[in-house]
């Protein structure tokens, strides 16, 4: 008999499902993803601190968990929410199935609702603070927890989930699937990374660029990253506000026209900030592999992987920035670049994980920048 679990959202709206992961209750700010598959490297991913993710597409669970498909040390989402979890996985790299992994890690999830109804419901009145619950409390009481929670605007997210001490990071992309092996890179730069939340797979793809990784914690001084004498300094991704991350802005504005800098997703966002622009929440964000960008130099249209809930003011970074990509499907900012200050970023993930492989020249781009190129 699967035990029952209720998801309650902030707004009154409930759904009553069947239990997966681990027993309890849990709070978070309810998001869809449209991803079909790479659930372990959305649960993994740092930027999704705080929120309980659902997935779009019906099937979730048929290629089980591993170690090798993990972008940090443990899920960061607080809860999961499918159509369907197979209790079964059919994939030779498999270790355990999503459930034990969900159960093993402390991750409280549903099943069996009509997610289809949930994104809609999502997309209508967008992302909104929501709880699971497999305690068998009422769902009034649980709306009512959902309520009074609070929400990720103001939250500096990204400082409790960066790295405490600095690191060095000198290992390239693995090979997983028995391709044929690459020669080791030589790694001629230098390269300073700042951890907002960020993910392995990013490290991994600065590496195979050629790039000396040094990951240092969110609240760095540029101070201590200019005196290692950097070749560049990459800006990640990370979860919550940008605009509360404790005074990350100030020391972007610091290193800019210093060193070439590379920002993704938050640390798009942050450059932005430093530039004097400004950000805000949007309706539901994008969270997917299927979101369609326009580079507006080249004409040309990638498909990305993204994972935000803010974005970038176009008005507000006028005069001081060049909106270098658009997403087609809002018009949002999607890319920006500071020729004066060899800076650009962009709000999408080029390293995927999951996701196409469209952008990944974009690593190529920051190590050209740093040659001088």
């Amino acid at each position: 008999m699967m035990k029952r679990a209720v998801l309650a959202l902030a707004d009154g709206t409930t759904f009553e499902g069947r239990a997966i992961g681990a027993s309890g209750e849990t709070v978070g700010e309810v998001v869809f993803n449209t991803s079909m598959t790479g659930y372990q490297e959305i649960l993994t991913d740092p930027s999704y601190v705080g929120q309980i993710v659902t997935m779009a597409y019906p099937e979730m669970g048929n290629v089980g968990a591993n170690p090798g498909d993990q972008e940090s040390q443990k899920p960061h989402a607080v809860g999961m929410v499918v159509r369907n979890s197979s209790e079964q996985h059919s994939n030779w790299r498999a270790q355990e199935t999503l459930d034990a992994y969900l159960k093993r890690h402390g991750i409280v999830g549903i099943e069996g609702i009509d997610t289809r109804r949930l994104v809609r419901h999502v997309r209508t009145h967008g992302a909104q603070m929501g709880v699971i619950s497999t305690e068998g409390h009422s769902p009034n009481a649980l709306v009512e927890r959902a309520r009074t929670a609070r929400g990720m605007e103001g939250l500096d997210l990204a400082t409790g989930v960066s790295t405490h001490e600095p690191y060095l990071f000198t290992t390239p992309t693995p090979n997983l699937l028995g391709e044929p092996e690459r020669p080791a890179p030589e790694l001629r730069f230098d390269v300073v990374a700042y951890d907002y939340g960020l993910k392995r797979s990013m490290l991994h793809f600065l590496v195979d660029v050629g790039c000396r990784v040094k990951v240092v914690p969110a609240g760095t001084t540029a101070e201590a990253v200019l005196a290692e004498k950097p070749h560049g300094i990459f800006l990640a991704n990370g979860p919550g506000d940008p605009a509360a991350v404790k005074g990350a802005d100030k020391v972007v504005a610091s290193l800019l026209g210093k060193v070439p800098v590379f920002g993704i997703c938050l640390g798009h966002q942050i450059l932005a900030l430093a530039l004097g622009g400004r950000t805000y929440k949007m309706k539901f964000g994008h969270r997917g592999a299927n979101q369609p960008v326009k580079d507006l130099t080249t004409g040309k249209v990638e498909i990305t992987s993204q994972n935000h809930g803010f974005a970038v003011d176009d008005a507000s970074v006028k005069g001081k920035a060049v909106v270098s990509h658009i997403n087609l499907n809002d018009g949002t900012v999607e890319g920006l670049v500071v020729p004066d200050a060899r800076a650009f970023s962009v709000q999408y993930h080029p390293e995927a994980s999951p996701g196409p492989h469209d952008a990944r020249y974009l690593f190529s781009r920051f190590a050209k920048l740093m040659a001088g190129e």
